[in-house]
């Protein structure tokens, strides 16, 4: 029997399916695991659980000793964890990618739903209690019919807003460092593009790329400026992927109409200089927030763990 430590608080089923064939230490409170405790519990551990909010470096692995075998991300992206200080000791590092594309793609959608009608501003207004009346020009968003969705990194997700975008009627354009293979290009109708003509030319602006070094503030006051001044931009991939300070200011300024985020850059502290505007809609990180996906994201990240410890191939490994 192994020993499993899962470091954050995860659905029952995930936990249950570890608990069926091994000794599991799980950390059940609401908040995250302070990282001293993180330290002392991993200590022996033959499997990590870990969520995003848990960095897996070499303090971590070391805390570990020597007999840990596999890492499993309760996330599909995985900038917590230091994939090649695993490798090199020959620890899985798993994720769960697949099960969150709709309930990531269905945020993204809502998020260009409430950036160009002014949803978010609007319920502000009532629940204010602000004096309003309807009226011709009262509060007027824009429609997105025909408009042109330029959607950076072009995998599942990506794909999943495309068609979702495709049904209320707009264009797709894409940027990704590989075209998509051809039916689904032409199931989405969409172009690729490179990503100069896509900030050129798309009304919403949609993030969809993991987050690495290379994407770092990918999105920053030079891309902010070639952007139209009537586009949106949407982000539900990872917070460091945009400057906020160059986004704050470009929204302050009205260089770029509006943003939608559900992640931002030092989380969950969000740029001071966002807080108070208009056009932009925060949302905190709800992107895989349904009780269906999170319970499918425990339930993988347990079958990645089971599977490494049984000595078989994880479903999920992270390439």
């Amino acid at each position: 029997m192994a020993r499993v430590v899962v470091t954050g608080r995860i659905p029952a089923e995930g936990v249950n399916a570890l608990r069926n064939e091994h000794d599991v230490d799980a950390w059940d409170e609401a908040t995250p695991i302070p990282r001293d405790e993180l330290l002392r519990r991993v200590a022996g551990a033959d499997a990590l659980v870990t969520l995003l909010t848990e960095r897996v470096d070499n303090e971590l692995l070391d805390a570990t000793g020597t007999q840990l075998r596999v890492v499993s991300n309760v996330a599909v992206g995985y900038n917590n964890i230091d994939v090649p200080a695993c490798r090199a000791r020959d620890i899985i590092a798993t994720n769960t990618p697949g099960v969150l594309t709709d309930a990531t793609a269905d945020i993204a959608m809502a998020l260009i739903l409430m950036s160009t009608r002014r949803l978010a501003e609007g319920e502000r207004v009532i629940r204010a209690q602000q004096p309003w009346q309807w009226g011709m020009f009262y509060m007027l968003g824009t429609g997105i019919q025909g408009r042109r969705l330029g959607i950076v990194g072009m995998g599942q997700i990506g794909a999943a807003l495309a068609r979702r975008a495709k049904a209320f009627g707009m264009t797709i354009a894409y940027s990704n460092r590989n075209a998509i293979a051809p039916e689904l290009a032409a199931e989405l109708g969409c172009t690729r593009v490179s990503m100069d003509e896509l900030l050129a030319t798309s009304h919403v602006v949609s993030l969809h790329c993991p987050y690495s070094p290379e994407t770092h503030h990918l999105v920053g006051a030079d891309q902010l400026a070639a952007m139209r001044a009537d586009a949106f931009l949407i982000n539900t991939a990872r917070g460091p992927v945009v400057d906020e300070a160059a986004l704050a200011d470009a929204l302050q300024r009205g260089a770029i109409a509006g943003a939608g985020l559900d992640v931002f850059e030092n989380e969950p502290a969000v740029h001071p200089g966002l807080i108070d505007l208009d056009n932009v809609v925060l949302i905190p990180h709800l992107g895989s927030a349904t009780i269906e996906t999170r319970t499918a994201m425990a339930t993988l990240a347990a079958a990645n763990t089971l599977a490494v410890l049984r000595g078989e191939s994880a479903p999920t490994p992270i390439r």
